[in-house]
């Protein structure tokens, strides 16, 4: 039954804030990916050192932050080799556990990449597929069993085993051989990851909601998170457009409180609520606005990676002439 006295929402401006951050985000890992790039190059091919190497390239490398993460809790000490890594995943847990899992939604550029793809799917087809609910929720296990396989080979290194594998040539060039990678993609590679990007314009969040380890272990952190979308049954009209637009599919008009670890914070439903009050994104007091979780989310970003630089814990400590000498072997090595 409709409620008196409706008051409409006025628009937000959530999603164009949102898109704000994910272009900047993305801007910034281009950067640093051509700087890499150009880094790398340099060494391969004899040339002048001119490009230094980026450290936030490391924000790519989630299992040598897994690994000195551990290596720090053991020790108290930080690690040498891949510092940024473990002070980069620090902070999007710290987002995580703080604002939902607004670092897929908001910084994530694969997430960014992801939401477009089906977007672009959505204006072509006029439409997005689902998996039935029989076979969506088995396969939103296998990120979880992807993330339990990763989180297993890291508890079961000591923290000796980490440090002496971070100063191994295959440790240091760990971003190297990822660059390399994609530089030299495999035909099965290149075949899984046309499939991945065809698939994501017709299966919104594919990778995201289905694959991503990542994903799993930032879902699992905002579980703890005191913030939550909560849904007003008195200012609620019934007329589900939250629930239609929610990208993880959740129930959101049939909730009070949205506490799934599949909901990533976008505020996708409370920009399309059409009544004031009705649908809020909260902390445990008070209402959370979507410029307060863009300023949460740059202030843990940039305090972090500025604390890191003033306390000497960002770049890692490599001689030019150990890149000189291992980058043009990097292709080689294996672990």
């Amino acid at each position: 039954m409709k409620k008196p006295f409706i008051r409409r929402a006025s628009p937000d401006g959530s999603q164009t804030l949102r898109r704000a951050v994910q272009l900047a985000f993305v801007a910034l890992n281009v950067w640093i990916g051509v700087e890499f790039y150009l880094f790398v190059r340099q060494f391969e091919t004899g040339a002048a050192i001119t490009h230094g190497r980026p450290p936030g390239v490391e924000g790519w490398l989630p299992i040598a932050g897994l690994l000195n993460l551990k290596y720090t809790l053991l020790t108290g000490e930080m690690p040498a080799i891949h510092p940024a890594a473990m002070v980069l995943l620090a902070a999007f847990l710290a987002m995580s556990w703080l604002l939902r899992r607004s670092f897929c939604s908001w910084l994530c550029p694969v997430g960014t990449l992801s939401e477009e793809l089906w977007k672009f799917g959505r204006r072509t087809f006029r439409r997005n597929w689902r998996f039935p609910r029989w076979l969506d929720i088995p396969l939103r296990s296998l990120k979880y069993l992807v993330f339990g396989f990763f989180l297993y080979a890291v508890l079961s290194m000591p923290a000796g085993a980490i440090a002496e594998f971070q100063r191994s040539p295959f440790g240091v060039l760990a971003d190297v051989k990822m660059l390399n990678f994609f530089r030299d993609l495999g035909v099965t590679a290149a075949i899984v990851l046309a499939v991945l990007i065809i698939g994501s314009i017709f299966v919104q969040n594919l990778w995201c909601r289905y694959l991503c380890p990542y994903g799993a272990l930032i879902g699992l952190v905002s579980w703890l998170s005191p913030t939550r979308i909560r849904r007003s049954e008195q200012a609620c009209i019934d007329c589900a457009k939250c629930a239609k637009a929610c990208p993880s599919h959740l129930a959101v008009d049939k909730l009070i409180s949205i506490a799934s670890v599949e909901c990533t914070g976008c505020l996708e439903c409370v920009s399309a609520c059409p009544v004031e009050g009705a649908l809020e994104f909260r902390g445990p007091r008070r209402r959370v606005s979507p410029k307060w979780v863009a300023a949460g989310v740059a202030v843990i970003f940039v305090a972090s990676v500025t604390a890191a630089r003033v306390t000497g814990h960002w770049a890692s400590p490599i001689p030019p002439e150990i890149y000189s000498h291992w980058i043009p072997l990097a292709a080689s090595l294996s672990h």
